[in-house]
């Protein structure tokens, strides 16, 4: 095998013969702490550990226990510190039964007390929307209007869709606890590497997210229903669970896509300033480690939810196409009270997806693509021939592993999803519109009839 990097046609060039199954590289073993480290485990100490740490093949294996033990929460859980807030609103609407052990572990477990009461708050919230349901369909039953306004009635039902999240999300619970857990062990790695513990700052955004939407929901329900429908407390309740559910989602994928980003700006930062000591060839393989072990997450952070978040697309194209609808179909009457409503649903609705997309999009351009150019912004002519080589390496690396967030294999979420899923929308739009034009309306129906009659 004969593989160089070109700096000046910026193309790989060499030859290289390998199967197609080996494109994807990562070494998915968990980092192990140095002994010494486990009996004092002092800044100095680690500063050593990480200056005698050579690494060309991979870490050795570890327990979560151990590396909990050897640092401690407050420096080795930063990514679960960070987010915790937004887990335990997740918990508490019956969305994410995680439990947290004594070791610092998260784990899903079904026969724990979180599961019982997300369990018991689900059937609950089950019970009390079936009732409402019945209520509503007795009123689409009855009307006896317009077209447009069978189809925003229809819009309070869909409203109701947001509870299956909750047992979508009890199925990927095991996946999201990996992640959880697979960020611990890229914070002792990167611990190991650079000699300091990750640091996020991403706590006090998480207190906001976790104070602010569920209000917010709130809010934007009861003023959909004041000006819409009849206001009535009891069926009000439901609905703003239902849409804290979602937006509280849309929180925790902003979280885990503000985390990837910013782990790898702080990787490229501690990279460039890395290959400044003496031993560079080194220094470029641990970091080549740190670096599979990020896009693997990234990878499997769109995995873990891949079920729930496709569900709360799709769910979110079909409220905005049904509210613009209603907005666009009562032009000709002027914008009124009801119109409020459907264009604070329509507004939000549009808000969360594009965050959806536009996060999901700014992560993976951080962790590939503003990668590969600190990459290739590195002199090389300093180097000897193994720190190139290396550096070849890392590059090849970034090709061959993908760092896009997919979920499940069904589409990559980016700006490109947005842009697809608004061009879908306007065609139904299109459609309804003409569906609407096409049928008459009922004063002139009658004077048509009567007109047919007296001739």
């Amino acid at each position: 095998m004969s593989l160089f990097f070109n700096a000046e046609t910026m193309r790989f060039e060499g030859t290289m013969h390998e199967p197609k199954r080996n494109r994807n590289v990562f070494l998915d073993v968990k980092p192990v702490p140095d002994d010494a480290a486990i009996v004092n485990p002092s800044g100095g100490q680690a500063r050593r550990n990480a200056a005698l740490f050579n690494n060309r093949v991979g870490f050795p294996p570890v327990t979560p226990k151990e590396a909990f033990v050897t640092t401690g929460t407050s420096q080795m859980d930063m990514v679960y510190e960070s987010s915790k807030p937004i887990y335990l609103v997740l918990r508490a609407i019956g969305v994410f039964p995680y439990t947290r052990l004594a070791s610092g572990e998260t784990a899903f477990i079904l026969a724990s007390p979180a599961m019982v009461y997300c369990v018991m708050f689900f059937l609950l919230l089950t019970v009390y929307i079936a009732f409402i349901l019945l209520n509503r369909i007795e009123i689409v039953r009855t009307l006896e209007g317009r077209f447009e306004e069978s189809v925003i009635a229809y819009l309070f039902i869909v409203n109701i869709l947001p509870l299956l999240i909750i047992p979508l999300m009890w199925y990927e619970s095991r996946k999201v606890v990996s992640v959880v857990n697979g960020w611990v062990d890229f914070e002792t790695v990167y611990r190991k590497t650079s000699g300091r513990a990750l640091e996020l700052k991403l706590r006090t955004k998480a207190q906001v997210v976790a104070i602010l939407l569920p209000i917010l929901c709130s809010l934007s329900v009861a003023i959909t229903h004041v000006t819409m429908v009849d206001f009535k407390l009891l069926q009000v309740i439901p609905y703003c669970v239902l849409d804290t559910i979602t937006y509280m989602m849309g929180g925790y994928w902003y979280l885990a896509c503000e985390t990837l980003s910013i782990t790898a700006k702080i990787l490229a930062e501690d990279f460039q300033r890395a290959l400044r000591h003496v031993g560079p060839a080194a220094k470029v393989s641990e970091y080549r480690s740190l670096w599979l072990r990020l896009s693997k997450l990234a990878r499997d952070t769109g995995f873990s939810t891949c079920y729930t978040f496709t569900f709360i697309c799709l769910y979110l194209f079909f409220i905005i196409t049904l509210s613009i609808y209603g907005l666009m179909s009562q032009i000709s009457d002027g914008f009124g009270v009801k119109d409020i409503g459907l264009a604070v649903t329509a507004f939000c609705s549009v808000g969360l997806l594009f965050y959806i997309c536009d996060e999901a999009h700014y992560a993976s351009f951080n962790v590939r693509t503003n990668f590969q150019k600190k990459l290739l912004m590195v002199e090389l002519s300093w180097m000897n021939t193994d720190a190139q080589t290396e550096i070849n390496m890392f590059l090849r690396a970034t090709e061959m592993n993908p760092s896009s967030i997919n979920l499940g294999g069904f589409f990559d979420v980016n700006r490109t999803l947005f842009k697809s899923l608004l061009a879908t929308m306007v065609t139904y739009l299109v459609v309804l519109l003409q569906f609407q034009i096409s049928i008459p309306d009922e004063p002139s129906a009658m004077l048509m009839h009567s007109n047919t009659s007296h001739s």
